[in-house]
């Protein structure tokens, strides 16, 4: 291809530029405009976002991947959103860590993104109105259930607004670029176990210390020239440090789960699940009884978990996400039927399934 070939395909590209800009704009004013129709109500519905989501996904010819295009439009409905209302989402800090990207992957960079320094404070800062939104881990393919989310739901006013489920990749990061002269390791204490067989293949002499978080460790990185740092790539950005390797985790389908929690209740998307949790008497055929409502309705379970109730012994609640939306009529069947039958029963929330 010559130089005026690629010259002209530039211009094209320009041309293309200058109608998408344009596009952009149209669409922000068209924005701004539904926003002040809707008055006081939230700028943030999940279940719409989902739903422009869905359809841009289903609709991409190629070649771009659905996953990115799904990420330009996230962060296009971000931009929008903004200039109706800024958004405080509080997250687990500090930055750069899992939690920090997942909330970033589901409300955009045009948020303001407040670090806590755990689990009973990210709740605090939605349940206070010091924060707008919340996410906080609940699940991890590998390792389970994160137990202090699960009892902090328990309590809280807020509801399940909406999931995110991050692929869990690895990064190794540090000062310079390649591995030579790394002598030690710094990451959470899952991250290394994570990482165990690609440690022992290309870093076997190096010390692994675990630390805090992942961030930290990308912090403690940053100021030793022999030591590199395992987590998220977004850690690198935010420490100034270079990513060395990708992917480095052992089991590649590695993955967690993120609620956003907040006062919202989002309506139906088309896809959507409820959470809840409820108790059963200490009986034989007692937790068979508490299921049989979603059998008679036709409503699936896509997970349940037990917890001690720590008020008695061998006294459990049951969490159970259900496939449907509270106000599709099987699942309200089965919910009224499964009111009449739990001795506690709380619906946790109602929400767009992540993508």
């Amino acid at each position: 291809m010559s130089e005026r070939d690629i010259a002209r395909l530039r211009r094209e590209v320009d041309r293309l530029d200058d109608r998408l800009l344009r596009l952009l704009n149209r669409r922000a004013a068209l924005a701004r405009r539904i926003g002040a129709l809707k008055g006081a109500a939230p700028a943030y519905r999940p279940e719409r976002e989902a739903q422009v989501l869905r359809r841009v996904s289903a609709a991409n010819p190629g070649p771009l991947a659905a996953e990115r295009v799904r990420g330009v439009f996230r962060e296009i409905i971000s931009a929008c959103r903004a200039m109706e209302q800024p958004l405080r989402v509080a997250y687990l800090g500090p930055p750069g860590t899992f939690s920090e990207v997942a909330a970033l992957r589901h409300f955009g960079s045009a948020v303001e993104a407040r670090p806590c320094a755990g689990i009973d404070e990210v709740f605090r800062a939605a349940e206070t109105g010091d924060a707008d939104y919340a996410v906080v881990p609940v699940e991890n393919s590998t390792e389970g259930t994160v137990g202090r989310s699960l009892d902090l739901l328990l309590a809280t006013p807020l509801k399940i607004c909406a999931e995110v489920v991050l692929r869990v990749r690895q990064s190794v990061m540090r000062r310079q670029a390649g591995l030579e002269g790394v002598r030690r390791v710094y990451a959470h204490a899952q991250s290394l176990a994570q990482c165990q067989k690609w440690l022992a293949r290309h870093l076997p002499q190096a010390e692994r210390v675990p630390v805090a978080s992942n961030a930290e460790g990308a912090r403690l990185a940053a100021r030793e020239r022999s030591a590199c740092a395992i987590g998220p790539a977004l850690a690198a950005r935010r420490y100034g440090l270079k990513v060395v390797a990708s992917g480095v985790e052992d089991e590649p389908n590695n993955r967690t789960r993120f609620l956003v929690l907040g006062t919202l209740e989002p309506a139906p998307s088309g896809r959507d699940a409820t959470s809840l949790v409820m108790s059963a008497p200490n009986r034989p055929g007692a937790l068979h009884a508490l299921l049989a409502p979603m059998a008679r309705h036709g409503v699936s379970l896509s997970r349940l978990e037990s917890r001690p109730t720590r008020l008695g012994q061998w006294e459990y609640y049951f969490y159970a996400d259900l496939v449907g939306h509270r106000d599709d009529p099987p699942v309200a069947a089965a919910l009224a039927e499964l009111a009449q039958l739990a001795p506690f029963l709380k619906i946790l929330g109602s929400y767009p399934c992540a993508d």
